[in-house]
């Protein structure tokens, strides 16, 4: 069985219906309407880092705080509203800044979908995250805790939280929600956290050494390889069986099962 099999077999065994209910996007998977899928999946990405149990258990905290009304609650949040809420380096006043600018958006009658489209005009994928993430510092007052929540683009990080969001909202299946329907799952990227770059390179797919955006396109054209229409579901396969395998070094293409 070469490569690719293997990592077939690893989607079809983590690409599940089971895999919603200990990852961030079962927030998204809660609401029927595009924009409250859109702003849950948007919030929910920007605290997907630390400990999972944690960061969820947080997240439960913040929905409760929406009355699981996740549009309504941003198009009429007033500081204040968060009562105390923080997480690790992102204080109370860093998220107000970010809920302010979703209601700029919100109030305009925009979206997020229609955020990520204007960025998207030049068919550059970087360029996209780049005019995001200089939309949301240009309105913030204080933008120095918030970076935590929202990297910024042009520092040429891995942006893995924004690459995820865009897999859950553009990727269809039973776990991606496929919403967005700008941009087609073949330009998406890779969402490089350290479970999938460790287990990239012991599979001599990534030879970068360090998780910046330059490794994540060098791991997405390797994948093309595989799937030219799909790179992103082996996610699912590297995420997965890095997370069951924490110590396990893949020496051998066979171990892996």
């Amino acid at each position: 069985m070469n490569l690719k099999q293997q990592l077939d077999e690893l989607v079809l065994k983590y690409e599940t219906k089971d895999f919603i209910k200990d990852d961030p996007i079962q927030f998204p998977h809660r609401f029927k309407e595009v924009k409250d899928i859109e702003l849950a999946g948007f919030i929910a990405s920007m605290f997907a880092f630390g400990n999972r149990k944690v960061f969820i258990r947080k997240l439960d905290e913040l929905f409760n705080l929406f009355q699981n009304e996740p549009k309504n609650f941003i198009e009429n949040f007033e500081r204040k509203s968060l009562k105390g809420f923080n997480y690790r380096f992102a204080k109370e006043e860093d998220v107000e800044e970010i809920f302010l600018v979703l209601k700029k958006l919100y109030s305009s009658n925009s979206s997020l979908e229609e955020l990520f489209r204007y960025g998207y005009e030049t068919k550059d994928f970087h360029q996209m995250l780049k005019v995001v993430t200089d939309y949301f510092y240009s309105n913030m007052e204080n933008t120095f805790g918030a970076k935590y929540l929202i990297p910024d683009a042009n520092k040429n990080g891995a942006m893995k939280r924004v690459n995820m969001l865009l897999r859950w909202l553009v990727r269809d299946g039973v776990v991606d929600l496929g919403v967005w329907k700008f941009i087609d799952k073949s330009e998406l990227l890779i969402p490089l956290d350290t479970h999938v770059a460790r287990i990239s390179r012991e599979m001599n797919l990534l030879k970068r050494n360090s998780n910046d955006f330059k490794a994540v396109k060098e791991l997405t054209n390797e994948l093309k390889i595989f799937d030219k229409n799909d790179p992103v579901k082996y996610d699912f396969a590297m995420f997965g069986y890095g997370i069951d395998n924490p110590k396990i070094k893949v020496t051998n293409i066979n171990k892996i099962s």
